[in-house]
């Protein structure tokens, strides 16, 4: 989260980009005061939307953003991924080494993915990846295909289905 934080900060002069970060998580209250003492013109905290209230928040933005702890030495697919899926939203992703989303985002096209904490890479990378959902009308369908190809109820029907008889 501090690199999102980080990454804001670096952004603070584009009046076209904005950050909003939601979630009751631990480090909340830590990344509203941070915010709120670097005085960032560009970032929203809440600690909390009605679900209903999520469509209509990402129908408003062109990114989403996913953050893992570098420590991470395993796959974690984020809760977060699916939805921004969903929902036609390409992703930033800061990553840890070696977790399965690198190759998926990379080879499906549907955002850009980084496992290092450099500031300016990642400043670099979530510019690109702006300025890439604003030119590449084709990365929202590409982002909805994912999720319906490997996130379908259809699909986890049929895995269920499959195990229970095999």
């Amino acid at each position: 989260m501090d690199s999102l934080l980080r990454l804001a900060e670096s952004l603070r002069e584009r009046e076209d980009i904005g950050f909003v970060f939601v979630g009751r998580g631990s480090e909340s209250a830590r990344l509203r005061n941070e915010a709120k003492q670097l005085a960032l013109p560009n970032v929203l905290v809440y600690d909390e939307i009605d679900a209903e209230e999520i469509p209509r928040l990402y129908s408003q933005c062109q990114v989403g953003l996913l953050a893992l702890d570098q420590k991470h030495k395993s796959h974690n697919i984020l809760g977060k991924f699916l939805p921004y899926m969903q929902a036609g939203l390409p992703v930033l992703a800061l990553i840890n080494t070696g977790n399965d989303l690198l190759e998926l985002i990379r080879r499906e096209r549907v955002g850009c993915v980084i496992t290092e904490t450099s500031p300016e890479k990642i400043s670099d990378l979530a510019l690109e990846l702006i300025d890439k959902s604003r030119y590449d009308k084709e990365i929202a369908a590409r982002c909805k295909a994912l999720a319906e190809r490997l996130f379908s109820a259809d699909l986890a029907a049929e895995l269920v289905i499959s195990g229970l008889q095999g």
